[in-house]
């Protein structure tokens, strides 16, 4: 199978990273060895020490070469840690604007079709379109059927397929709806 176009973009979880610095960072460089990463974002929403996991994260990153290094909402830190942008979560539409004047890269999370137009204008670079499968606690799944519809009806933003991805099956399903890329946590653990 020929996914040379779907660009991965990894999520991190402390539930699969762990939150302690050391374990961190040997865990998270394991993945990027295993793994072609395109984008990585550092996603935490329970750890105290998030600066200090984020500043690992981005050095960590750096070395890999991966081209797009964002941190999960917070686009103040973003720019302060040198991150090359922010995945801005979907109550933060009213952010866009803010995030992209700190000169940063803007991926927002979609729900829906509605949810695109606006991240479109607004400016976005990209978004990220979930749930598509199965995933829990994440409510019904959008499915294939969506994603190709939101693909198809805007064409002038990178949409990633995020929620539930993790097989190859799956991803040659998102694959064959032009996606731009697919995002995951399980996926590259």
């Amino acid at each position: 199978m020929n996914n040379h176009n779907l660009k991965n973009y990894l999520i991190t979880d402390p539930k699969y990273y762990s939150n302690n610095q050391e374990l961190f960072k040997i865990n998270l460089t394991k993945v990027l060895k295993n793994h072609k990463i395109d984008l990585a974002c550092f996603r935490d929403k329970e750890s105290s020490n998030f600066k200090e996991l984020a500043l690992i994260f981005i050095e960590t990153c750096k070395k890999f070469n991966i081209e797009k290094i964002v941190l999960n909402g917070n686009y103040q830190l973003a720019s302060e840690l040198n991150a090359t942008g922010v995945h801005l979560t979907s109550t933060q539409f009213d952010k866009i604007k803010e995030a992209k004047e700190l000169g940063l890269y803007v991926i927002i999370s979609c729900h829906n079709l509605n949810d695109i137009k606006i991240a479109l204008d607004n400016k976005a670079d990209a978004v990220s379109f979930s749930p598509i499968f199965e995933t829990p606690n994440k409510g019904e799944p959008k499915g294939i059927i969506a994603l190709e519809e939101a693909v198809n009806t805007f064409k002038d933003i990178n949409i990633f397929a995020l929620g539930g991805i993790i097989n190859e099956d799956q991803i040659k399903q998102i694959y064959e709806t032009k996606a731009y890329g697919i995002a995951s946590i399980r996926y590259f653990i």
